[in-house]
Order: structure tokens, then sequence, then C-alpha cells
């Protein structure tokens, strides 16, 4: 078989398997942001694999139930993503994983919400845990007398909300956000706000905590803060490190499948 036909059954390949999987969807329910999605979900899950070219814009067209319009400005969007590249007279190719923008709330929804083997959420639990140990650090050489008694507060509230799960793990954020946010380090508090906010939306990162896991993660956070208000910031960073670590271990499920 000649490279050009070869190409173009490995592109009607592609075709056939992602369109399979679903009946065409409803104009007015799937328009620009669910096409997206079901796009970038497509091509995290290898659906359509690195190199393989999506299907024409006329089959997507006809798939979505949308306009070739619409097509052409989802196609367009996940190529800001960075998971394709149009290429003239050759279609859309899909790019491998090293060229996503996986920082992209869509990108990072997709990757956590396909990711039964709870390895983008390992990942993701270890650069928390550097970027956040960073900037415990930096709180800690940088605290002043106020920064130190709203993270207090912060904690107080978590003790006193520990018998409701729902307040009690908003509470939890909040201490987290508020040591970003007094460490100075605006990149790692952007970076990392993106990171902690797409996971929570995630069951399989937030599994189902019990009292005990409750009263171990209230322990971790006065020793973060403890370890701040010292300013000791080699405790402050293994503290926090620890604790982010510690905490995923205990609310991750056991049944995950690895891959």
């Amino acid at each position: 078989m000649s490279q050009p036909a070869a190409s173009a059954a490995s592109s009607a390949s592609s075709a056939r398997s992602f369109l399979g999987a679903s009946d065409a969807r409803t104009p007015a329910a799937r328009l620009g942001v669910a096409v997206v999605h079901d796009l970038v979900s497509a091509i995290v899950t290898g659906e359509v694999p690195a190199g393989e070219s999506l299907p024409p814009e006329g089959t997507l067209s006809a798939h979505f139930g949308v306009s070739r319009t619409v097509v052409r400005e989802s196609v367009k969007r996940i190529e800001e993503k960075g998971l394709v590249t149009v290429v003239q007279g050759r279609g859309t190719r899909v790019e491998p994983a090293d060229s996503w923008n996986m920082l992209d709330p869509v990108v990072l929804g997709a990757l956590v919400e396909n990711d039964d083997s709870l390895g983008v959420l390992d990942e993701l639990a270890t650069v928390r845990s550097a970027l956040e140990g960073s900037m415990s650090a930096d709180a800690a050489r940088r605290r002043s007398d106020a920064d130190v008694a709203a993270l207090r507060h912060a904690l107080d509230h978590m003790a006193e909300t520990i018998a409701d799960g729902e307040a009690y793990s908003q509470a939890d954020v909040d201490f987290h956000f508020l040591v970003m946010a007094f460490s100075g380090n605006r990149l790692a508090e952007n970076i990392t706000r993106v990171l902690f906010q797409r996971a929570r939306e995630s069951i399989r990162f937030t599994g189902a905590p019990t009292d005990e896991a409750f009263r171990a993660t209230l322990d971790e956070h006065r020793r973060i803060l403890d370890a701040i208000e010292a300013g000791d910031a080699a405790e402050a960073e293994a503290a926090m490190r620890a604790h982010i670590v510690d905490a995923w271990q205990r609310r991750r499920l056991p049944n995950a499948k690895h891959g």
C-alpha cells in the first residue's frame, strides 16, 4: 500500500473508532464547549492517538450535529491548547502529550476525568507537594504577625468544622490558599491553584475521607503552622510536603486500575 493510501486508511480507521462510540449529539445542547470537551477527551484517552488525524470537518459536523463553523472554531481552540496541528492539505494531526498544555483547565479536567489508574493524580500530588512545600518555606521566611494570626484563624475554623465534611474541606482549602498567598510566589500560587481546583472536581481526588483522616489532616496543618510561626523554613517545607503526600495516600481509592 502506498504511503498516501496508508495514511488515508489510518485516518479512516481513527474516524470510525472516534465516531463509533456515541450517537450524534443534539445541536442545541452540544455546541462549542461540549465539542471541545469531547475532542479533548478523545485525544487524551488515546482514542485518536498521536500522529493520527481527526475525522474531516464534515464528518465531525454531522457527528456533533453542529455547523462546520462550530467545528472549525472548536478545532482552533484545541490547537491553541497544543493537542493538534492543522496541516494544510493533510488534515488535523494529533500531537504527542509533551506538546499539550496540561495546565489548561479543559485538558487537565479531561486527564483527571479519565484517570482510571490514578496516575495523573499521583503526579499531581507530587507536583503540589514540591510547589506548596517551597511556598510554605517562603511563607515561613516572610511571615508577619498578621499572617500568622490569619493562619491561626484558618486552623481554628478547620477544628470548628471537623464534624462537617464539606465545611471542613473548604476550611482546609482556605488554609492552603493563605499559605500560598503569604509566600509571595505568584507563579507557583497560580499553577497550584489551577491544579488543586481542577482536581477537587473529581471524586477520585476527594475520595471518601473518614473522621480519623480529618483529625490526621488537622494535626498536619498544625505542624505546618507551627513551623511557619517559628520562621523555620526547612520544617515548614518538610511538613507541607509530607502532608500533601500522606493526605493523598489516605484518600487514594484502593481499587484503582494500574496501567
